[in-house]
C-alpha cells in the first residue's frame, strides 16, 4: 500500500506550528496524532491520523512516553490488555490492547484529546511486563 507522507507532514507543520498543548496525566488514554509512520511502526488513521495511546511517563508538560493501542485482540509477551475507563464507568465490550514494543517519546503537542484511565494496578502490571521485555 503506497502512503502518502505530503498530506501527513502538513498536517505535522500544523500541529507543530499551531497547536497548544494539553494538560495530562500518567495512566490517561489519549488519541494522539501519530502519523504516518514507516513499515511496521504503528499508524494514525482518518483525517488527523490519530491512535489511541496509553500515557505512560510524563517527564514534563511537553514530552511524553507512550504506548500505542490497538483493538485487535493480541496475546503474548509484547501485549497488554486494558479494560478503560470513562467517566468512572469500565467499557467492558471495547478490547483495548496496549503494543509494548512500540514505546515512543512524543511532544505534548500531539496528544488531541483524552478518552479516559486505566486503573492504578493495570498500570503498574504494564510497568512491569515493560521492564520485563527489556531484560
Amino acid at each position: 500500500m503506497q502512503k502518502d507522507y505530503k498530506k501527513w507532514h502538513e498536517k505535522k507543520t500544523k500541529i507543530h506550528n499551531e497547536k497548544k498543548r494539553p494538560f495530562f496525566h500518567e495512566r490517561e488514554v489519549w488519541f494522539s496524532s501519530f502519523g504516518e509512520n514507516i513499515g511496521f511502526e504503528q499508524d494514525g488513521s482518518g483525517e488527523n491520523y490519530l491512535r489511541p495511546v496509553l500515557i505512560l511517563r510524563k517527564f514534563n508538560n511537553e514530552v511524553v512516553w507512550v504506548l500505542p493501542l490497538t483493538r485487535t485482540e493480541k496475546t503474548g509477551k509484547y501485549y497488554f490488555r486494558i479494560s478503560l475507563v470513562t467517566d468512572g464507568e469500565k467499557i467492558d465490550d471495547h478490547v483495548s490492547v496496549v503494543i509494548l514494543t512500540q514505546l515512543r517519546l512524543i511532544d505534548a503537542k500531539r496528544l488531541q484529546y483524552k478518552v479516559g484511565d486505566i486503573s492504578e494496578e493495570e498500570f503498574s502490571k504494564i510497568k512491569e511486563a515493560l521492564v520485563a521485555l527489556l531484560k
